[in-house]
């Protein structure tokens, strides 16, 4: 196999073969070009699917707002109770199902004497969930 050169030779003739270095060039600059590029033509669509579970639905719970003011007053839900009806009331509400949260919220200058008979009725009458509801002191 004979090269051609520069001289003028008799013996020069044309070679043959494919020269199959161009070749090899354009096919990895294609390869690198396609590499660099394949990432940018995805598309995606974002969509938010819904996300199914077995879990089963509870009911949610009501909650029962029961307030005292500094006279000792009741209030069930916002409606001012006496104090025999605010038992008749506690009992028809542990019989639900699920059963309601007591939520309490006595003001300040009461004593703590007449929460804790509130308390103690609702546990008689077996209601079970029972939480304070506060306001965070302000500070000067």
């Amino acid at each position: 196999m004979a090269f051609g050169g520069l001289s003028n030779q008799r013996g020069a003739q044309p070679v043959a073969e494919i020269n199959m270095i161009p070749l090899i060039d354009v096919m990895l600059v294609l390869l690198v070009i396609f590499i660099v590029t394949a990432p940018l033509l995805t598309h995606a669509v974002k969509i938010d699917l819904p996300k199914a579970s077995s879990a089963v639905n509870t009911p949610k719970r009501e909650n029962i707002h029961l307030s005292i003011d500094a006279g000792g007053t009741v209030y069930w839900n916002g409606e001012r109770v006496e104090r025999d009806d605010l038992t008749i009331h506690m009992a028809e509400s542990s019989r639900l199902d699920p059963q309601p949260e007591l939520h309490i919220r006595a003001d300040g200058e009461l004593a703590y004497k007449q929460v804790v008979s509130v308390m103690s009725d609702a546990s008689k009458a077996g209601l079970t969930r029972i939480g304070f509801v506060t306001n965070p002191r302000e500070t000067p």
